[in-house]
């Protein structure tokens, strides 16, 4: 028996920053911000799993293909790309997106197209990961799936069950599909949360940074006292102030996990504890950006590292 799984592409503008109550989420200034912001929204909203800052091998260019985000839910499996912009938003002719702000007018691609473009992408890895999938699983109509624009006061109060947006937004998200089989959504998030990504900074103030680790900066002892932290070697990344009875701790403890390429699961004995100084800085390559920024460690909560 052919299990049924419905994809479905969501395209998600971030318009405005405003602060909410504890159960709704801030969106930041950053387009970092943006992606985890609506990730965490998305699987509040339908209790799902979502993939943030996926890239996928793309045998024809080969080369890979960055996805925002990737959601996986009892029903279906999505795929989020967020355009983290501000001001008026209107859809051209051509599905372009045109963004009019209080100085400038900016045209950005169909995202719906852009969306759809990764589906085969992601398609051929999940196979090749050794998910099988129907024929014309990701095949999307796009005469059932209109560009349109949906505010943000609309997505805060977004819920499953709501009436208040027409059209194809509310439909895709509950497609009449019965609940697939739990072990495929097992099977789907076990090679999502394995696949290639990128690198992750987490900062205080509830901030995010992707992009690729380049190296640590500081002190020779220091960068010695750091020299197991290698992709190959290492996943996760904390970092711990130490005790100063209120005062800026001078060094941080750094506890630092192996990479499970057994797939057991990490224990007490894969993790490794260094100390090192505050002033201590990690410098990473932001994604988009032509130039590497430094963070000290003192800002930093953690560091996930992709394979």
């Amino acid at each position: 028996m052919v299990v049924e799984l419905f994809c479905f592409i969501a395209v998600v503008v971030v318009l405005k920053y405003f602060f909410y109550d504890d159960d709704v989420i801030d969106v930041g200034s950053s387009d970092f911000n943006a992606l985890f912001t609506v990730a965490e929204r998305l699987e509040k909203l339908y209790d799902g799993k979502a993939h943030v800052g996926l890239q996928i091998p793309d045998q024809d260019s080969g080369s890979r293909q960055s996805i925002d985000v990737v959601l996986v839910t009892r029903r279906e499996a999505m795929i989020v790309c967020v355009k983290n912009v501000a001001g008026f938003i209107s859809v051209d002719k051509d599905g372009r997106w045109v963004c009019t702000g209080s100085h400038k007018t900016e045209r950005l691609p169909n995202p719906v197209a852009e969306a759809k473009q990764l589906v085969p992408i992601l398609e051929s890895y999940l196979e090749q990961r050794g998910i099988s999938l129907p024929e014309g699983y990701f095949t999307i109509d796009s005469d059932s799936f209109p560009s349109e624009v949906i505010r943000y006061d609309q997505w805060i109060q977004l819920k499953p069950e709501s009436n208040m947006l027409s059209g194809w937004i509310k439909g895709a998200f509950h497609g009449g599909k019965k609940d697939v089989q739990e072990s495929i959504s097992e099977k789907l998030n076990l090679v999502l949360s394995t696949a290639p990504m990128w690198d992750r900074l987490e900062l205080k103030g509830n901030k995010f940074v992707l992009g690729e680790f380049l190296e640590f900066k500081g002190d020779n002892e220091d960068i010695r006292a750091l020299g197991n932290i290698r992709r190959s070697k290492v996943s996760t990344v904390t970092i711990q102030k130490t005790s100063m009875f209120g005062v800026a701790p001078s060094k941080l403890q750094v506890h630092y996990c192996l990479r499970d390429y057994r797939g057991e699961g990490t224990s007490a004995s894969d993790w490794t504890e260094v100390t090192v100084h505050s002033r201590t800085e990690i410098k990473i390559q932001p994604k988009g950006s032509t130039k590497a920024r430094k963070y000290k460690l003192s800002s930093v909560i953690s560091m996930s590292l992709s394979a």
